[in-house]
């Protein structure tokens, strides 16, 4: 089949590769329609490497996707023909102890798509369990559904963060992530969230939500700001969703006493991280990695009206013009959140 190819590091190709095509008992067969360009794509491209996990050989990039079931596994009963789907990209060991701890998502032996060496979906065709494909709602398009696995993100970190209804929640970093953590701490019963960045395009973007406060830090204080509406006390929960070391710095300073800090942003370097501050504010500190268990509550989410990702949609590329759509996201365009490719037929 026909697929885009990561060649090695900063080389794309589309062109025929064989993937795996039988169909198990538990398996379904989806035609793909709508993959997104995730920043690890991305980064694969460019640097052809994210930590430990390194491109030795040319692999199929894409795990952001939606489509159509065209066959099911002798054993399949939740999905059927003609459903429209997305798919859980990540397929764990059911046996592992991380499994039946309900923490799926940091077991070991996880097999996630476009993650060395395990093969993406940015090609016609895909075999995948049907434990971890998601029918949708006739409300909810393709293009959402490709989105369901960015926003499960911010569903996870939501989660973490074990949200009081009315929280008060500051969201460092304005990237995709970041605007989906924003609407799922909303979702998830904070009364407004305020979001920081450098970047004007992508904070008027998430200005455009109800409830989000942009705050851009070349021209306010995002403290200053935090204090003022929280009357001094400051915000319930912290999201680190930009990856930046500086972003560290003060951090405590923005939380009430026992808040808590939720660090979902991967930093590429080490951090000076403030452990007198966390213990004097008595800081609850949590961690994400992915995402387990809110697959299907997301996509309720975005059915029943309570989220809305459209907005964040910059442009949808053809399949054939795949490599210009990565070429563009790694430029990091500030009017870009994110970006999609729509595959033939």
């Amino acid at each position: 089949m026909k697929a885009l190819v990561l060649e090695r590091k900063g080389e794309l190709a589309i062109r025929d590769i064989e993937l795996p095509r039988e169909v198990g008992p538990e398996d379904v067969k989806i035609a793909i329609h709508t993959v997104g360009v995730c920043g690890s794509d991305v980064h694969y491209y460019t640097h052809g490497a994210i930590g430990s996990f390194i491109l030795r050989e040319p692999m199929v990039l894409g795990h952001e996707a939606a489509g159509v079931v065209l066959e099911v596994g002798a054993a399949v009963k939740n999905l059927k023909v003609g459903d429209r789907v997305c798919m859980e990209p990540g397929i764990p060991n059911m046996a592992s102890r991380a499994s039946k701890l309900g923490i799926y998502n940091v077991d070991p032996d996880v097999r996630f798509w476009a993650t060395p060496p395990i093969h993406g979906v940015l090609t016609p065709e895909v075999v995948h369990p049907a434990a971890f494909t998601y029918k949708l709602p006739d409300t909810v398009s393709f293009a959402e559904g490709a989105m369901v696995e960015p926003f499960a993100v911010g569903m996870q970190a939501a989660t973490r963060a074990r949200i009081t209804p009315g929280d008060v929640a500051v969201v460092i970093g304005c990237g995709p992530i970041g605007i989906m953590t924003a609407l799922a701490a909303l979702a998830g019963g904070c009364s407004r969230v305020f979001i920081s960045d450098l970047s004007a395009p992508k904070l008027a973007i998430a200005g455009q939500y109800g409830g989000i406060t942009p705050v851009n830090i070349t021209e306010a204080s995002l403290l200053e700001t935090v204090m003022a509406a929280t009357d001094g006390w400051g915000a319930d929960v912290i999201f680190e969703a930009s990856g930046s070391p500086r972003a560290y710095q003060g951090i405590f300073d923005l939380m009430r006493p026992g808040g808590t800090l939720v660090l979902v942003g991967l930093p590429v370097e080490p951090v000076a991280f403030d452990v007198p501050a966390s213990i004097f504010k008595e800081a609850r500190i949590e961690t994400v990695f992915r995402y387990a268990n809110n697959f299907d509550r997301a996509v309720n989410l975005i059915a029943a009206g309570k989220v809305d990702l459209k907005p964040l949609i910059a442009e949808t590329f053809a399949f054939e013009d795949s490599i210009a759509a990565f070429e563009r996201a790694a430029k990091g365009l500030p009017d870009d959140v994110k970006l999609q490719i729509r595959m033939p037929g």
